[in-house]
C-alpha cells in the first residue's frame, strides 16, 4: 500500500523508557528492585521528556529467565511487590502525564504455573492439549530421540525435554523450565487473552510490549531445521518456528480485545529479515500491531549459529549503517510504523558495542549515539541507564563468576564442555565474547548516587536507616565515575544532552520522527550522514553528519542532487553533541551534527 502523507498519531511521537524492576531502584533495601522504587523515580523519568514507561515482566516467576518465566500472570513476584503496588504505578504515572505498558509473554509459561503443572500431570488431562507434546523418535539402534533437531534459545541443547511421568517430549524455545503454550486450542488462546491481557487492562493498563511476537504459530509438521551447525545434534531453528501459518489470525483475535481498551502494541519481531513480512504486522490497514522491534541494527556483528560465536567488533560501519537502512525503509511509501532503539533488557551497552568506552570516548560516544537515535524516524525507546551514558562491565574488574543471566552461563558452560574446562584459549575467546555481548550489561543495577553504599541503588532506604543487602547483581565498578546524581546538574552530561535531544526531536517532528530516511555515503567506514526528508516530498530537509572513528574527519558537503535541491541551499546548523560549531565539513572524534538544508 502507498501512501502520501503519514498519518500524525501520539504514540508515533512518544518516547518509551525501558525498565527492568530488579535492577531499577531499590525501595526496602533487600537488594533488588521493586515497584515502590519505579514508583520514587517517576518524576525524574518524567523529567527526560518520556511519555511511555514500559515495564518488564513483574510477574509471579520462579525467576528461571528473570521473571520471562511467568507462574501467574494475575500476581506480582513478591520482592517487587504487589498487584495494589502495581495499581499505584499505573494511578501515578497517569498523574504525570504518562502512560505505562507491560510485558506480555505468551509463547510460554514457567513449568511452575497451574496450567502446565495439570498438563503435564497426565496424557488425559484437560489441559494436555495447552502445551505442545509429541511422542519420542527412536533411532535405527532403539536410542530415544527428541521430535526434531530444534535447538533451544539459550546453550546449544535441544528444545524439547522429555517428561518421564507421561513418556512424552515438551516443547520449550527458551529455558527448559519455559514450556510453549499451543496456540492452536482455541480455549487456551480465550485463557490467555483473559488472564495476560484483561486482567491487566482493566486495571487501567496502556498497552503492551508483546514478547516473541511470531512464535505462537508453529508449522504443523513441526519439520527439521537446516544443518548449519555440523559440530552438534541441535540446529538454529528461528526461521521455522516464526512467522507460522496461523499468526496473522492470532493476533487479529488479540487485537480485537486490545482495540476495546484502545491499547497500544510493539511486538518483538525476531527472524524476519524480509521488509515485506514485516509489513504484514505493522500495516495501519492490516490491523495486528501498531509497530515491531526489528533486530537488524543490534544484531550487527553477532555470530551466526550462536550469538557468542564471534569475536568483539566483528562488523563494520557500513553493516551498521546498511542495518540502519533496514529498519527505516519499512515506513518509506508504506502505511506501517517503525521503532528506534539500540538498548534493551536483551543487549549489550550501545556505547561499548557501536563507539568506544575507553574512558577519554565514553560520554563523547554516547552523545553522538544519542544524536542519531533523535534523529531517525519511528517511535523512540530508551533503556535504563542509557540516558546516562552506562557501559559495559569491565572484563578486568567483573570476574565471569559474576554473571549471573542464563543466556551467559549456558554458553560459558557449553564451551567448558566442548573443549574442557582448562582450555585457556577457548574460556579466554567466551569470556571475551561475553564481555561484549551479555544480556547482563543491561541488567546490573542502575548507579543513583555514586557516593552512596552499593552506587545508591538502595539509598532510600539506606536513608531511612534500613539494613541494605548487596544487590543481587554485583554492582557496577564504574558507579562511582557513572552515575546519575553526577550527571543532574550537569549541562555537559549526557543526561541532558538526552534531555535536550528528545526536545530537539519534538521541534522538528515532522522531519525527525515522521520524515524518510536516507543515507547519502553508504560505503564510508567512518561517517555516518544520512538526510532526512519530508514524507510528502517539499520543504527543508535536515542532514545529519557522525564520526564514528576516534579521529578527526574531514567530510564534503552533499551535491544539490543528494540533498534535494534544485540549486545550492543554505546548511543551517541546528544541533550538535560538541560546544560550538566546527566550521563546516570538519569533525572531531565520535562528533556529530545537524543541520537544517534550506
Amino acid at each position: 500500500m502507498t501512501v502520501n502523507t503519514r498519518e500524525k498519531q501520539w504514540w508515533k511521537q512518544a518516547v518509551v523508557y525501558q525498565i527492568y524492576p530488579a535492577s531499577f531502584c531499590d525501595s526496602n533495601g533487600d537488594g533488588i528492585g521493586d515497584l515502590p522504587g519505579i514508583t520514587s523515580k517517576l518524576d525524574y523519568i518524567a523529567s527526560l521528556g518520556v511519555d511511555v514507561i514500559w515495564i518488564c515482566p513483574m510477574y509471579d516467576s520462579p525467576q528461571v529467565d528473570m521473571g520471562y518465566d511467568i507462574s501467574n500472570y494475575e500476581d506480582v513476584y513478591r520482592p517487587y511487590g504487589t498487584v495494589q503496588d502495581m495499581e499505584t504505578l499505573i494511578k501515578e504515572t497517569h498523574a504525570r502525564g504518562m502512560r505505562i505498558m507491560l510485558d506480555l509473554v505468551i509463547n510460554h509459561t514457567s513449568d511452575q504455573h497451574a496450567w502446565f503443572k495439570e498438563s503435564r500431570s497426565s496424557k488425559d488431562s484437560p489441559k494436555r492439549d495447552w502445551y505442545i507434546w509429541r511422542p519420542a523418535k527412536y533411532s535405527p539402534s532403539g536410542e530415544r530421540l527428541p521430535p526434531n533437531n530444534w535447538r533451544c534459545n539459550f546453550g546449544g541443547g535441544s528444545a524439547w525435554e522429555w517428561d518421564e511421568l507421561t513418556q512424552e517430549y515438551y516443547l520449550h524455545l527458551f529455558a527448559t523450565e519455559q514450556p510453549d503454550l499451543n496456540w492452536e486450542n482455541p480455549e487456551t488462546r480465550k485463557a490467555i487473552y483473559a488472564s495476560a491481557m484483561e486482567f491487566w487492562l482493566k486495571r487501567g493498563v496502556d498497552g503492551f510490549r508483546i514478547d516473541t511476537v511470531n512464535m505462537y504459530s508453529k508449522p504443523p509438521t513441526l519439520p527439521d531445521a537446516p544443518i548449519v551447525d555440523p559440530g552438534t545434534p541441535y540446529q538454529p531453528a528461528g526461521m521455522i518456528y516464526c512467522n507460522g501459518p496461523r499468526m496473522h489470525e492470532f493476533l487479529s483475535e488479540m487485537n480485537a480485545i486490545l482495540t476495546k481498551y484502545g491499547a497500544i502494541t510493539v511486538g518483538e519481531l525476531p527472524c524476519t529479515p524480509d521488509t515485506s513480512r514485516v509489513l504484514q504486522y505493522v500495516s495501519a490497514k492490516a490491523k495486528q500491531l501498531n509497530m515491531v522491534f526489528q533486530f537488524d541494527v543490534v544484531d550487527v556483528g553477532m555470530g551466526k549459529t550462536h550469538k557468542f560465536a564471534t569475536p568483539p567488533r566483528n562488523f563494520t560501519l557500513p553493516d551498521f549503517k546498511a542495518a540502519v537502512d533496514m529498519t527505516q525503509a519499512l515506513i518509506r511509501g508504506t502505511d506501517g510504523w517503525s521503532t528506534v532503539f539500540i538498548e534493551n533488557h536483551d543487549q549489550a551497552r550501545s556505547v561499548s558495542r557501536f563507539t568506544d568506552d575507553r574512558p577519554e570516548f565514553r560520554v563523547r560516544g554516547a552523545k553522538l549515539l544519542a544524536l542519531m537515535q533523535a534523529c531517525l524516524s519511528g517511535t523512540q525507546y530508551i533503556y535504563q541507564g542509557q540516558e546516562i551514558g552506562l557501559v559495559n562491565l569491565p572484563k578486568d574488574a567483573y570476574p565471569i563468576e559474576n554473571y549471573k543471566d542464563i543466556d551467559s552461563t549456558l554458553f560459558y558452560d557449553m564451551v567448558k564442555e566442548r573443549y574442557g574446562a582448562d582450555n585457556k584459549v577457548e574460556l579466554d575467546k567466551a569470556f571475551d565474547a561475553v564481555q561484549y555481548l551479555a544480556r547482563d550489561h543491561a541488567r546490573v543495577p542502575i548507579p543513583w548516587n555514586g557516593q552512596a553504599k552499593y552506587g545508591g541503588f538502595s539509598e532510600a532506604a539506606e536513608k531511612a536507616g534500613k539494613k541494605v543487602e548487596e544487590p543481587w547483581m554485583k554492582t557496577h565498578p564504574l558507579a562511582s565515575e557513572i552515575n546519575v546524581a553526577s550527571q543532574l546538574n550537569d549541562p555537559d552530561s549526557v543526561l541532558a544532552f538526552w534531555r535536550k535531544m528528545l526536545r530537539f526531536r519534538q521541534a522538528y517532528a515532522h522531519l525527525l520522527v515522521y520524515g524518510d530516511f536516507k543515507d547519502l555515503r553508504p560505503d564510508d567506514k567512518n561517517l555516518f550522514m544520512y538526510l532526512k526528508e519530508p514524507d510528502h516530498g517539499a520543504g527543508d530537509r535536515v542532514l545529519v553528519v557522525l564520526n564514528f572513528t576516534t579521529e578527526d574527519q574531514t567530510w564534503n558537503v552533499p551535491s544539490p542532487a543528494e540533498l534535494g535541491a534544485s540549486e545550492n541551499p543554505e546548511l543551517i546548523p541546528i544541533m550538535a553533541t560538541h560546544s560550538g560549531m566546527r566550521k563546516l565539513g570538519q569533525l572531531e572524534p565520535f562528533e556529530g551534527q545537524v543541520y537544517l538544508v534550506r
